[in-house]
């Protein structure tokens, strides 16, 4: 699987991807933008990228490292971050530490690489995230609806909060992607009510969009997470490789 290093500058500072690409088959490709979660970039989401970038006729996946604002941080241990305070006190500060705007302001950087990059074709960008990066992919999407196409969120806490000025859902009016949203049964950061404050927004708005609940746990598609089901993990798949296939155009 060839996987490209580089380092993205943005307005505060140089943040280091990866763009992995499929093994066979003609590029250029339409790019994704894949949003980790709170466990930060590390093998299991590179692993998922490179999954990601097989899926249909390909895609060409930019896995960015969204904490390079904290340079040297120690990867966490899914297994345990929860059960240690320490760890979990750390994990926290740094998902804290991760603000909407910053999202926004590096989707601009993300899309200037992109734009320029020799293995991505088309101006539309397709983005999914994870947990955090669940509502890092709904942040951005109404930010840049000019190329954001396709937007898709699982497990993602925040997208629909009552209380949060920044929520997503608030800004549900400008978004221009089709949207897929996966919730689970078993996750107090997308209850019912924040699902159904997101649905009456996103059809409010007139957005293309399904909003879904798995019947599994907050964080079941991604592999080193305690949570992780395969049955859940398999069916986000085949729901990324629609949503992509019907919004991103080929050249």
């Amino acid at each position: 699987m060839p996987v490209l290093d580089h380092v993205v500058p943005t307005t505060d500072g140089d943040c280091p991807v990866t763009l992995h690409l499929p093994d066979e088959g003609p590029g250029p490709w339409p790019a994704v933008i894949l949003y980790p979660d709170a466990g930060g970039t590390r093998e299991t989401m590179r692993a998922m990228a490179d999954r990601l970038a097989t899926l249909g006729e390909g895609y060409a996946v930019l896995l960015p490292d969204v904490y390079y604002r904290t340079p040297g941080w120690i990867p966490f241990d899914l297994a345990t971050v929860f059960s240690e305070p320490d760890e979990r006190a750390r994990l926290m500060g740094m998902v804290k530490g991760v603000t909407a705007a910053m999202y926004r302001s590096d989707l601009d950087a993300y899309l200037d690489f992109l734009s320029a990059a020799t293995e991505v074709s088309g101006d539309a960008v397709g983005t999914t995230g994870y947990c955090m990066g669940g509502r890092a992919s709904m942040v951005v999407a109404p930010h840049r609806p000019d190329r954001i196409a396709a937007t898709a969120s699982f497990h993602g806490g925040g997208i629909a909060s009552a209380e949060d000025p920044d929520s997503p859902h608030l800004r549900a009016a400008e978004i221009r992607s089709v949207v897929y949203v996966a919730g689970a049964t078993d996750d107090g950061s997308f209850d019912d009510a924040a699902r159904d404050r997101l649905e009456a927004a996103l059809t409010g708005a007139g957005v293309t969009h399904t909003v879904e609940t798995y019947p599994a746990a907050h964080g079941f598609a991604v592999p080193d997470n305690p949570t992780f089901d395969e049955a859940a993990a398999a069916r986000h798949w085949t729901a990324l490789e629609t949503l992509y296939a019907e919004a991103l155009p080929r050249p």
